[in-house]
């Protein structure tokens, strides 16, 4: 799946667990083809792969967060994020009677239980008004706008869902989960980039095409973690220096430490939601060796053989625990500034 024709959301500075770049294998051309549905079924396939890990991971560790939203389990897109090139097929393809519909729904999530299926248009939620919801032509703004819409909706109260399903109309209800906040969002470029915004997590299309689910849910977990840890306020608290200034001068402590902190927590997100808590291990043994060198992310964040024996070590800890979910002493310092101790929470390998 490494392709790009999406068009590309507004960019924020980002903590990321890799800084890769990685130039995609295959380009789709200017102009749109016959078999652009083929395409944009296995990019739908795609994108709910990375919702159901992200919606698993958020359901299952909502005890752990202290900013929460009405989990629903859809995937949505607009016609807006598709390229000019495309945007013609797409509309084709899906339909997109509204500038919102769902995309996927996920397994046993309340979208799924309400009834709702993939290619219903949104028409209103609640009180959401999908066709009010302001943004640029050719940007995800819409997009971007109906999520944060739908994620502050009164929690576990039922809600009214009418939608447009094959031109006729319908009407549903939804009674949302409590969610840990954050969108997850999948960049169709090929590449190994991963990274958090606060709000959002996004990874690069080249994970799904080599890694299996655990370790793509190792990835997205730690990318969570940063949210949680509400890492990218406390960075800039400091007054850090993002992109390459990352990796010099006071910014690299405070870098290494969010780095670390975030593995420690993601290895009680994967033990939370079922996921097997030694697969970052088996990420970084895998990614580490062909992908994660590099000088100047050697000094924004630590060795990978480093990581794995931190990672060794609290996966233990975590497998002598039955009970879940698993709420770490850690997260009660989430408010507290960065100090830039990271080297007393990694361990050395040997």
């Amino acid at each position: 799946m490494r392709f790009l024709f999406r068009v590309r959301g507004r960019r924020v500075r980002r903590l990321g667990l890799l800084a890769v770049s990685c130039a995609p294998l295959a380009l789709w051309g200017a102009s749109a083809r016959a078999d652009d549905g083929a395409l944009f079924e296995t990019v739908r396939a795609a994108d709910l792969r990375v919702a159901s890990i992200g919606w698993k991971l958020a359901v299952s560790n909502a005890p752990l967060c202290d900013r929460l939203e009405a989990g629903t389990g859809m995937q949505l897109h607009t016609l807006d994020q598709f390229d000019a090139a495309r945007r013609e097929s797409a509309r084709k393809h899906f339909g997109f009677p509204t500038p919102v519909a769902v995309e996927g729904i996920v397994a046993g999530g309340p979208a799924e239980k309400a009834g709702l299926r993939s290619d219903d248009a949104l028409v209103r939620i609640g009180s959401i008004e999908i066709a009010g919801l302001a943004g640029r032509p050719g940007t995800t703004d819409r997009l971007v706008a109906a999520q944060q819409a739908i994620a502050a909706l009164p929690i576990g109260e039922p809600v009214a869902v009418d939608v447009l399903r094959a031109g006729a109309p319908v009407r549903l209800t939804l009674r949302s989960v409590p969610a840990c906040r954050s969108r997850f969002e999948l960049e169709l470029d090929g590449g190994f980039g991963a990274s958090a915004d606060g709000t959002m997590v996004q990874i690069g299309s080249g994970f799904l095409d080599d890694y299996p689910d655990d370790q793509l849910a190792a990835v997205i977990a730690h990318e969570f973690a940063h949210n949680i840890l509400h890492h990218r306020e406390r960075l800039e608290a400091r007054g850090v220096a993002y992109g390459l200034l990352a990796g010099f001068g006071g910014n690299v402590k405070y870098f290494r430490q969010t780095e670390v902190q975030a593995d420690l927590l993601s290895v009680y997100l994967l033990a939370n939601a079922n996921y097997p808590v030694r697969a970052p291990i088996a990420f970084w043994r895998s990614f580490g060796p062909s992908k994660a060198g590099g000088v100047l992310r050697s000094r924004s964040h630590p060795a990978w053989r480093d990581r794995v024996a931190t990672l060794e070590a609290e996966a233990a800890k975590v497998e002598g625990i039955s009970a879940r979910p698993i709420i770490p002493a850690s997260l009660a310092e989430r408010g507290a500034p960065l100090d830039g101790d990271w080297q007393s929470i990694l361990i050395r390998s040997r």
